[in-house]
């Protein structure tokens, strides 16, 4: 029994070390491939020879995307508000591009879903700050002088 037991634990560390390399993999190419789409749009920024609200809120999902690679990579975990987040900015992108062609329904249902976004973050943050993880309060009392 306590053989099998050991031989268990290895295969669970073999499969597991194997998982965490995919997971820095895809994530290092999702890092790499932000990049090159925030360039991409930069340049073709600079050859319209104008910046719109769009091309702005297209760099700024980009740029919480590789937030949240960061963030992961700073803390092992990405909180549940950083999608959320790009949920919203996606959306508000989604009005401002195809606002000519939508109908007052789907305006008011875009604009419903990010309400609903916006209330799932506040209701995140509140949960977070009165009913703390136990990693968080271990957190502050190591380093009480960082501010999160």
């Amino acid at each position: 029994m306590d053989i099998r037991s050991h031989t268990l634990d290895r295969i669970r560390k073999f499969f597991s070390g194997g998982l965490d390399i995919v997971e820095l993999a895809g994530l290092l190419i999702i890092a790499f491939a932000t990049t090159v789409a925030i360039w991409q749009e930069a340049m073709v920024m600079i050859h319209a020879g104008k910046v719109t609200l769009a091309d702005l809120l297209l760099m700024f999902l980009y740029l919480e995307v590789l937030a949240m690679i960061g963030q992961y990579f700073r803390s092992g975990h990405i909180p549940v508000r950083y999608p959320l987040y790009i949920a919203m900015v996606a959306l508000a992108r989604y009005l401002i591009l195809d606002i000519k062609e939508l109908t007052e329904l789907r305006v008011m249902a875009t604009a419903g879903a990010i309400l609903l976004l916006t209330l799932a973050v506040l209701a995140i943050r509140f949960g977070h700050v009165k009913f703390p993880y136990r990693e968080d309060e271990e957190r502050k009392t190591e380093r009480p002088y960082v501010r999160e």
